[in-house]
């Protein structure tokens, strides 16, 4: 198994690029919403239930997901849902009914899904092997991912037809794939670091102490109530993610009166605050610590898209989305770091499993929403989970930081 340096870098790089493909496809996806709304004449109802296909078929797939990753591989079970996830994005225009559009979804949503569970168990394995706290810069890479997806699509959005431009994320997103995917399935996963030699200890002082002896962390019943609670969070996050994601460029054109591209820049800049906010996560994680970080981000990210909901002017909206994106950063990367502490792979696996289901689950919520109150009015409940969040955060401070 890999456990050199250098076979440890080399695993981080591909995988990171895999975060970042992910991202990428998926951003080119989610500025073209408003283009094939219109293409199959779908309300804000219609299109959220559309959009639920993403959740189901993600839902469904992350179910099935780690079964295959213990069977096949996590390396193998990347590979196969990157060419899935690039093939299946060149389907929704090519739809002309909310119907429809739905059905193909569920395809996308499956490859979204089983991917994202496939690279996070790689990236944990490798996190584990190198015993540093590197899970945020993974996150990063899909942020910064997404913000080149939709910087892209704000750039061609008035140039190419959304078939024309999700098409050519598919052959994208193939090329990688066979690059990267390559040096992925030569590499095997990394066994993890040993752990460091204990310290001799005191005469007359207990060898077997629990003190001096730690046993590898289990979910158990006392600590699944905490892992959910993490899992919360996380949920809290990602459904802020997941709105912006598929409605913020709808916002921005329908509500402010953007152009296409414009719109696009929404999500761009939110992607940009994310993936800084990320990159800087490990210095801030040391001097503030877990609990300030998660109520802090918290706040911020709701004072942010209050704004951005409800701002009358387009720069002031994106300026919201920039604050949002800032403060959303690092809650998700602490809430599983959290889970996985106390409760090793299955608290891992509960908490992203939670939040990725929030990212999927948001968009279709906000559709709803939109069409009982308005879309600005529906956007603030981003802003109400991200001060949940932060509540709870507050609330679990003794946990967040033993």
């Amino acid at each position: 198994m890999p456990g050199t340096p250098t076979d440890l870098t080399r695993l981080r790089i591909t995988l990171t690029a895999f975060f970042a493909l992910d991202g990428f496809v998926f951003a080119g996806w989610v500025v073209r919403i408003p283009a094939i709304k219109e293409q199959t004449g779908a309300s804000a109802s219609t299109l959220g239930l559309a959009l639920l296909g993403v959740s189901a078929g993600a839902v469904v797939t992350m179910m099935l997901t780690g079964r295959l990753c213990h069977r096949y591989g996590n390396h193998q079970v990347t590979v196969v849902c990157a060419v899935l996830l690039s093939l299946s994005v060149s389907l929704p225009p090519l739809t002309h009914s909310p119907l429809t559009l739905g059905l193909v979804l569920l395809v996308f949503g499956a490859a979204y899904g089983g991917i994202n569970v496939a690279f996070n168990s790689a990236a944990v394995d490798l996190v584990r092997a190198m015993r540093r706290p590197i899970m945020p810069s993974f996150h990063a890479a899909f942020s910064l991912g997404g913000m080149v997806g939709a910087g892209l699509g704000g750039l061609v959005a008035g140039v190419l037809t959304p078939t024309q431009h999700l098409f050519g994320l598919t052959v994208i997103g193939l090329l990688v794939t066979a690059v990267v995917g390559r040096n992925l399935l030569r590499l095997k996963p990394p066994a993890p670091a040993p752990a460091p030699a204990p310290a001799p200890a005191p005469l007359n002082s207990p060898q077997d102490s629990p003190k001096q002896q730690t046993p590898p962390h289990r979910l158990t019943p006392r600590t699944r109530g905490l892992v959910f609670t993490f899992g919360l969070i996380a949920l809290c996050t990602a459904f802020g993610e997941g709105a912006l994601a598929d409605w913020s460029a709808l916002h921005l054109e329908q509500d402010l009166d953007a152009t296409a591209g414009a719109a696009a820049l929404g999500y761009s800049c939110f992607a940009l605050a994310m993936t800084a906010g990320r990159l800087t996560g490990t210095r801030l994680l040391e001097r503030l610590g877990r609990t300030r970080t998660l109520v802090s981000g918290g706040t911020i990210a709701a004072l942010g898209m209050l704004l951005g909901a409800l701002a009358p002017t387009l720069w002031a909206a994106v300026l919201g989305f920039v604050i949002t994106g800032l403060g959303l950063a690092n809650l998700f990367p602490v809430a599983v770091e959290r889970a996985g502490t106390l409760a090793g792979p299955d608290g891992v696996a509960i908490a992203s499993t939670l939040g990725y289901g929030g990212m999927l689950l948001g968009p279709p919520a906000i559709g709803f929403m939109a069409d009982w109150y308005s879309l600005p009015a529906a956007l603030t409940s981003v802003a109400v989970l991200a001060a949940v969040a932060a509540g709870i955060g507050f609330l679990t401070r003794h946990a967040a930081e033993n």
